[in-house]
Formats: C-alpha cells, sequence, structure tokens
C-alpha cells in the first residue's frame, strides 16, 4: 500500500514510523514532513494546510491511505475533500472536528448525554465572562474557545488571575470562552481508535501540559509523557470507557457527526469519579510517541479494519514507554529559530522531531517544542533514567526541558 501521513511534527513522525513497520506499507510519504521522518519516508513539500493540494498529490500518487495528524488541517475539512475524490482517509469529517475546533460544541453534547464534565459556561462578551467569574470564585478555569494547539486553557489560582485571562482571551475579536470549574485529581489521556459507534481504546498515557517542574507555569502543548499508567488501575480505564468514552461516540452519531479517527479523551480522576477535561480529534502529542511504540500488532492493518467494521485486536508490549520534550528557550511565550542541535548517534532509544528543519547541512530549530527524547524499559523508573541520560547528551544552546516527566506515577 502507498501511504501518505499529513503533518511535520512530532505526533506524526510517530504516525509515520508506525505505519512504516506494517507489512502492508509499500511506499510511505509525508506532507510536508521534517528530517526526523526524511529518514524512512519521502517528504514531499505540501502544506498540511494545502487541502487541493494534498487531494491532487493523493490522486497522482494513487496513494491508499491517508492519515492526517494536525487538528488544524482536521478542521478545515480534509477529509471531507478527500472522501469528494474517491480517497481513502482516515480521520474525522470538518463537522465532527468540532468536538475539538468548538469547546462549547463538546459541552454541549456532554450535557445532553450526562457525560461526566466539569460544570461550565460559554461567553461570547468580557463583562457577562467577568460577572460569572466573580459570583464563581477561584479557582476556575478559563478555556479560549477554537483550536489553540493545546493552549489556549488557564487554570487560575486567584480572581485576578481570571480577570487577566478574560483580558487575553476576549482582546481577539469574535473569540469566545468556556469557563470552567476546577477539576482535581489525576489527569491521564485515553485515545481510541473510532467508526461511528465502534471504539477501540489504546494504551492509558499521562501528559504533562505546564511548562515548568512540579505542573507550574503556562499551559504548553505538552512538555513529556509517558505509557502505561500505574495509577489509573483496568477498573479506571474500563469506568471512563464506559461513562465516557463509548457514550460520546454514540452521542455523535445521534447528534449527526459521526467520527471516524482518533478520539482522544483528556480525563481525570477525582473524587467523584472520572470526569472529562475535554476532547480532542486527533491522536495526541506527546502522547503518540510513547503509546504507538509499545503497539506489536499492525497499525496499518488496524486502521484499516476500523474503517472497514471488522473486528480489531491490539497488542501491547508490557514495557513501559516514556518520552521528554525538549522546548526552545522561553516556550510557549515564543519560540527560537535556527539554533543548531547535535544529536549523538548513540543514544539509548529514539528521538521524534517536533520542530526542525535543515539548514546549511546542520538540523537547527524550527518550533516551539523541538524535541521528544523517548525509551523503552521494563518499569517506568528505569526508561526515565535512560530518557534523562540521552536528553542531557543531546547539544543545543537554546533548548530547555521538564526534570520530573513521570515522576507522579512512581510513588
Amino acid at each position: 500500500m502507498k501511504i501518505l501521513v499529513v503533518g511535520k511534527g512530532g505526533r506524526e513522525h510517530a504516525l509515520a514510523l508506525a505505519c512504516s513497520q506494517s507489512p502492508l506499507c509499500t511506499e510511505l510519504y509525508a506532507a510536508p514532513g521534517n528530517p526526523g521522518m526524511a529518514q524512512f519516508a519521502h517528504c514531499v513539500e505540501i502544506s498540511d494546510s494545502d487541502i487541493d493540494g494534498l487531494v491532487a498529490f493523493a490522486k497522482e500518487k494513487a496513494i491508499d491511505l491517508t492519515v492526517v495528524g494536525p487538528e488544524a488541517t482536521l478542521a478545515l475539512g480534509i477529509v471531507d475533500a478527500f472522501h469528494d475524490a474517491g480517497l481513502k482517509i482516515f480521520g474525522p469529517s470538518k463537522a465532527a472536528t468540532q468536538v475539538e475546533s468548538s469547546k462549547d460544541f463538546a459541552k454541549k453534547i456532554m450535557a445532553k448525554y450526562d457525560i461526566p464534565t466539569a460544570a461550565y459556561q460559554t461567553f461570547d462578551n468580557e463583562e457577562d465572562a467577568w460577572a460569572y467569574v466573580q459570583a464563581q470564585g477561584a479557582p476556575i478555569v478559563v478555556k479560549e474557545d477554537g483550536l489553540k494547539a493545546g493552549k489556549g486553557v488557564t487554570v487560575c489560582q486567584t480572581i485576578d488571575q481570571a480577570k487577566e485571562a478574560l483580558d487575553v482571551a476576549f482582546a481577539i475579536e469574535g473569540n469566545r470562552v468556556v469557563i470552567e470549574e476546577c477539576l482535581v485529581g489525576f489527569e491521564f489521556s485515553l485515545i481510541s481508535l473510532v467508526h461511528n459507534d465502534k471504539v477501540y481504546p489504546l494504551e492509558v498515557a499521562q501528559d504533562h501540559k505546564p511548562v515548568g517542574d512540579g505542573d507550574v507555569g503556562a499551559n504548553t502543548g505538552g512538555m513529556g509523557s509517558y505509557s502505561p499508567v500505574k495509577k489509573i488501575t483496568p477498573a479506571l480505564k474500563e469506568e471512563a470507557l464506559e461513562k465516557i468514552i463509548y457514550p460520546m461516540a454514540k452521542a455523535m452519531v445521534k447528534e449527526g457527526v459521526p467520527f471516524t479517527g482518533f478520539l482522544y479523551g483528556g480525563l481525570m480522576e477525582t473524587k467523584d469519579g472520572v470526569k472529562t477535561i475535554e476532547f480532542n480529534a486527533r491522536f495526541g502529542d506527546p502522547e503518540a510517541e510513547v503509546i504507538l511504540p509499545r503497539l506489536e500488532s499492525d497499525f496499518v492493518q488496524a486502521m484499516l479494519d476500523v474503517m472497514d467494521d471488522k473486528p480489531v485486536d491490539l497488542k501491547w508490549t508490557k514495557q513501559v514507554s516514556h518520552g521528554v520534550v525538549m522546548a526552545s528557550t522561553n516556550y510557549p511565550q515564543s519560540s527560537t529559530k535556527g539554533a543548531v542541535i547535535e544529536i549523538p548517534d548513540d543514544l539509548n532509544g529514539y528521538v521524534y522531531h517536533m520542530g526542525t528543519k535543515m539548514q546549511d547541512g546542520h538540523l537547527v530549530t524550527d518550533g516551539g517544542r523541538v524535541l521528544m527524547v523517548t525509551n523503552m524499559a521494563d518499569t517506568l523508573e528505569e526508561a526515565f533514567k535512560k530518557t534523562y541520560e540521552d536528553v542531557k547528551r543531546i547539544q543545543c544552546s537554546d533548548l530547555f526541558y521538564r526534570h520530573d516527566i513521570g515522576k507522579k506515577d512512581m510513588d
């Protein structure tokens, strides 16, 4: 099969690598790809926002399956365009992508179908939003409606922080804000392969969103992750599936927006049971980089079987996967471009490229999150040790990282 992976980040690197390992894959393309993906795939210079260009390329090369990484590409309607052209693609329609592209859309469905989540209200003006925040008090969560690349969410510990977050949000013309109660508990990610009301859960992972050690600082796209998560027992995973993931897939069918693709549940174990923080319409990043390496069965076959309504058999290694993101200085406020990166050839693990490019024969930084260094071992502690040994050996003057990824699951 000829396979096309759309995107250029770490998630797409992980998706492409998993596809390349399938016996079904005879030729692999990435659009636009990155220097890491170029080591095993043909990278083509087509932007992931150029839907017409991607359709034309897939037709020209007779691509048998396209896998989409970025949520922004899905929100542009790539799946609808590929279907109109008679091309096979794994991902949700533009309408179904609203589960991520509109937090209000997702919240309304959860409210209607009694899917556990934080209490909320949506506002399109700052005056009413501020009055609500003052009435509710802090801590409280301010979420900008729409695609924010994993950011645009502020957990406000004080009323003053909430006012500042509202000022930032409503400085953007036409912006809407979802204000939620602040859930307290243990966060985890549960991603599933979904087609209509059929759901095939993958292994659980935990992302680390705040920029600093100890979960302090601004929210990011994710600073590292690991899988499996010891504290999320089989019983808790089953609770999450029965109360949240299965009902959401069925609800979207009933609402006339059936979902196909990777349905991401950002969940929290609270004192009142598992609740939904958010849904996303694509594979998580950095979760993809630790979940997919643990998959021992054929990833491409699984996606095809899901779309064809055939039974899906997913097999997993018992080993633990652990990864740390190396990000640009000042991320998430700004990013560094053009700083030279030196990666030794004899690292313990594998390096996914998130924001890199080749410049004058050198690998350089080209984004906020730049690399994700990953390792697998029999225990989280072992994998943690190997990853941080690797991180310390990568040379770049403009990168930083968290030092505590996975520590929460080592108690």
